[in-house]
């Protein structure tokens, strides 16, 4: 039974006086050291087990989960000393477990222009994109010659197909280079300062797997450069100072803590990066864990750094987790790999456009091999089916001889997963980590691009699970904004900007969407023995929300507050 608040009180006074009158000094001597939290008042949602299961209260000592269950024993073996926090009726969850964003662009996202489509920024149509770079240049007093950057732009909702383009950019800032990130992150639009500093003319090829998109009746490279094409940009894009880097990385993680996350994931990882992050966790400055997948193509430079040995093991709040490899673009981008055209053509208006995979399949064979040599985790990022088609039949090839081995393989965003697929990802023990997001923000792009009947079938979490299959669900920040109950909403729900039920036989409970956001990412991890529950032994990772989801309405779980996030005991964020 919960006992209220001015009976427990009593109780626990009572308590304390009858343990401390009875003990002996060799009983004083072994109680703990240091003093405990007792967490109660509030719903304690465990999130351990198939179905919602919860305590009265959370005792909390030493940065770990000592004891879950009722009021009475949380006090007796808090012993003298102990604090006590009353939820007062909020609900307390295991500390979200980010499964997939970008974590190394939140270093640099405070320092650039937000252009997400409403509600989630400005950028609306292409007169109010132009509008707010030229105020965020007013704003932040940028100097002429400044690079100014922005993240967001969404070509997909840009009213009567009128894009954003070079001439465009020029027009409204002519004194600066200028780089508006595709919201795919996978490109982006430059101008023409910018396409000097990176070296960008009519002269330069599209490469294999990449898109240029071309000026009309010109070669003059005039809007989104993406893929392949926009890797060297990517690569070479400002990062802060020595003197920055602490402070960056503790912004970083201040915004991944005001959304309830305690454990970040950094999704392709290029070496000059992961030494950045390895020289801010020694400096102290990560507040909740990260882990770190190294690009494919940066492999044999960061085995050079950080032995294998090293890895699969946090120091400092960081660590290689695994290998991250490519294999096709985005399908809002139109270069997600298909068995089929797009019904709107490709980015630079290609007939009977399929998409492209990133490289060739014998090179996406050798890679996948090299990775599996190592024996160590793989996410691999695959959107259209062809993809997906591309790394099973790659993974049957390679691992023929034990193709169910557990080789942690996560296969991020799956979005266009076919019915077929999801039998070989039980047996291989594939993890998908599903992008419900897509629902909301690029349903009507995929149903566009796609055709009405691919597009309700994206990230079929209700399928999967019905299968036997443990998916997780992810933000892809930057792409979409860090917003973890906007996330679990849009998993419950599927509906989209425009208010259209997107497969609705695939919608799943809200206990469902927070298991896909808490256990089943640590599953993933392979760190379930450590997070994920609220369970004694584990790590005092934990976030308390205004409202319980699984009690909420449906629609109302997208309105929830995270108020406060606990990372190993310690208030990281407190709402103000």
């Amino acid at each position: 039974m919960k006992l209220k608040k001015p009976v427990y009180q009593l109780a626990l006074a009572a308590l304390l006086l009858l343990t401390l009158g009875c003990k002996d000094a060799n009983q004083a001597a072994m109680e703990p050291t240091s003093s405990a939290t007792v967490y109660f008042g509030g719903d304690i949602l465990t999130m351990a087990g198939a179905s919602p299961q919860y305590v009265e209260a959370v005792v909390v000592r030493d940065g770990k989960i000592e004891f879950t269950g009722s009021a009475e024993e949380a006090m007796e073996l808090a012993g003298a000393g102990h604090q006590m926090v009353d939820l007062q009726g909020k609900t307390m969850l295991p500390g979200f477990l980010d499964a997939h964003s970008h974590y190394f662009s939140s270093l640099s996202v405070a320092n650039q222009l937000n252009l997400y489509p409403p509600p989630s920024g400005p950028g609306q149509d292409v007169p109010s994109i132009l509008q707010a770079l030229k105020q965020f240049k007013t704003d932040n007093a940028i100097p002429d010659g400044e690079l100014i950057m922005a993240y967001g732009y969404d070509d997909t909702v840009m009213p009567e197909g009128r894009l954003l383009n070079r001439d465009d950019l020029d027009a409204a800032l002519p004194d600066n280079p200028v780089l508006v990130g595709h919201v795919s992150m996978h490109g982006g639009v430059l101008n023409s300062q910018a396409m000097e500093r990176w070296d960008m003319s009519a002269s330069t090829e599209t490469p294999p797997g990449g898109v240029i998109v071309r000026k009309p009746g010109t070669n003059e490279p005039w809007g989104l450069i993406m893929e392949t094409a926009y890797l060297p940009i990517f690569a070479s894009l400002p990062q802060p100072t020595p003197e920055e880097e602490a402070a960056w990385t503790t912004a970083a993680h201040e915004l991944y803590a005001a959304n309830g996350i305690t454990t970040a994931h950094e999704g392709a990882t290029h070496i000059k990066d992961l030494l950045l992050m390895q020289r801010a966790a020694e400096a102290g400055a990560h507040l909740i864990d990260v882990v770190a997948y190294p690009f494919i193509t940066d492999l044999d430079t960061t085995l050079h750094h950080f032995p294998v040995e090293e890895w699969e093991k946090y120091n400092n709040r960081l660590k290689i987790g695994g290998v991250k490899i490519t294999i096709d673009g985005s399908p809002q981008g139109r270069t997600a790999a298909f068995t089929s055209p797009y019904l709107t053509g490709g980015p630079a208006g290609e007939q009977n456009w399929k998409g492209a995979l990133t490289f060739p399949k014998d090179m996406i064979q050798g890679f996948v091999k090299q990775v599996y040599d190592l024996g160590v985790p793989l996410n691999l990022h695959a959107n259209g089916d062809a993809a997906i088609d591309t790394f099973l039949e790659t993974h049957e090839a390679i691992a023929a001889e034990d193709p169910g081995k557990d080789r942690n393989i996560t296969l991020i965003h799956a979005q266009f997963t076919r019915k077929d697929h999801l039998p070989k990802f039980l047996e291989y023990k594939i993890t998908p980590s599903f992008y419900t997001l897509h629902t909301y923000y690029f349903a009507d792009a995929h149903i566009a691009n796609r055709g009405r009947e691919q597009a309700q079938y994206i990230s079929p979490m209700r399928d999967a699970i019905e299968m036997g299959i443990r998916p997780t669900n992810h933000t892809d920040f930057v792409v979409a904004p860090l917003d973890q109950p906007f996330m679990l909403w849009s998993a419950v729900n599927r509906v989209s900007r425009g208010g259209e039920v997107v497969g609705e036989d695939q919608r799943i409970s809200a206990y469902e969407g927070l298991q896909a956001m808490t256990i089943n990412v640590a599953h993933q991890y392979q760190e379930e023995s450590m997070k994920g529950t609220i369970e004694a032994g584990k790590l005092a990772d934990l976030v308390i929300v205004d409202a319980n989801p699984l009690k909420a309405d449906p629609d109302a779980i997208k309105d929830i507050q995270v108020l406060e996030t606990l990372k190993e005991g310690k208030q990281i964020y407190k709402k103000q």
